[in-house]
């Protein structure tokens, strides 16, 4: 990656990023592994999740971890951002919840209990 330099070259690169962020078709599943979380069970939901796309075959699902996401009220937490849609956070993920994120939301698009109201906005 080129060095920064300038304003002007800040401003290209985060173009750069929205423009390769937008051509990105898949679902992104970010889950929080901070502290709290991996304490809650959230490496289990992660796997629980992981292993739910590969057994229905689910293709364009792009995992990601994190850190605190600053929901510890709520953990695990996990964030899905459906092709075109807004983010959406789930709160409390255990392994039920997680394959349940998998083969209703992610699959069918069908919103289940436990979002967390998100009052931030992604750039």
């Amino acid at each position: 990656m080129a060095k920064i330099n300038s304003l002007a070259d800040l401003s290209k690169r985060r173009e750069q990023l929205l423009a390769a962020a937008a051509a990105n078709t898949n679902t992104i599943v970010n889950v929080s592994l901070g502290t709290c979380s991996i304490a809650s069970g959230g490496q289990k939901a992660l796997n629980v999740m992981k292993d739910a796309v590969a057994q229905n075959q689910v293709g364009n699902v792009e995992f990601k971890q994190s850190g605190c996401m600053c929901f510890c009220f709520a953990e695990p937490t996990v964030e899905v951002t459906l092709h075109g849609r807004e983010p959406v956070v789930f709160g409390y993920v255990d392994e039920a919840k997680a394959e349940a994120i998998v083969k209703k939301y992610i699959m069918n698009g069908e919103m289940l209990d436990g979002v967390i109201p998100v009052n931030y906005t992604k750039a």
